[in-house]
């Protein structure tokens, strides 16, 4: 054999060698890939196996805002003229619905309302069922409001459902009610997180 032919050989024996090298990279290439992706996918499921529904769903039915402004006569009980004073107040009527989607009871401590205007954040508690009537017979021109209360202090049973009428009030100009930038609720409940329920139809002004 002539030392060119033998330097040919040797050349595809290293070329050949060098292939398999390469196929066999490729292959662990490869079973690297598909075995990181077998990981990550049940890493996922695990997640996904493992997260709760939230206890608590809800919604807002309904919204209605009542501005008032009041001013005082500007005499006392003997007639006599003393300084006017100026309150202005909204009223806001809130339908709202709760269900309990756990398998415990759910037991809610307050409902509060949150404006939010330029200067912040304002926030005012749902009004106890008996404070909630006495609203319509200190303004019975609010009768056509008037409807089944709920208790922000109200216990859910597991799977059930609550729903009715709260009463906030915010002491504010009618001027700056209109210009809120945002407006939610937010239900506390003892031992889970809160449930913030933001409306999805305009408010009624009354």
């Amino acid at each position: 054999m002539s030392l060119l032919h033998q330097d040919s050989q040797e050349e595809i024996d290293v070329a050949a060698r060098g292939e398999e090298f390469t196929k066999g990279s490729s292959h662990v290439v490869w079973a690297s890939i598909v075995a990181a992706a077998v990981v990550t996918i049940a890493i996922a499921v695990y997640v996904i196996a493992g997260q709760k529904p939230p206890a608590a769903t809800g919604e807002i039915v309904q919204v209605w805002a009542h501005p008032r402004h009041t001013e005082t006569s500007g005499m006392d009980a003997n007639g006599d003229p003393m300084p006017k004073e100026v309150f202005d107040q909204i009223l806001v009527f809130v339908q709202i619905r709760v269900h309990n989607q756990s398998e415990q009871p759910l037991f809610m401590r307050n409902i509060l309302a949150n404006a939010t205007l330029e200067d912040g954040i304002h926030s005012s508690y749902a009004a106890l069922p008996v404070d909630y009537e006495k609203v319509f017979m200190i303004y019975p021109e609010l009768a056509s409001l008037h409807a089944k209360s709920l208790s922000p202090e109200a216990t859910i049973p597991p799977g059930q459902t609550v729903e009715g009428m709260v009463v906030s009030a915010f002491s504010m100009k009618k001027q700056q009610w209109d210009a809120r930038k945002d407006l939610d609720f937010a239900v506390t409940f003892s031992y889970q997180p809160k449930l913030v329920l933001t409306p999805h139809t305009a408010v009624i002004e009354r």
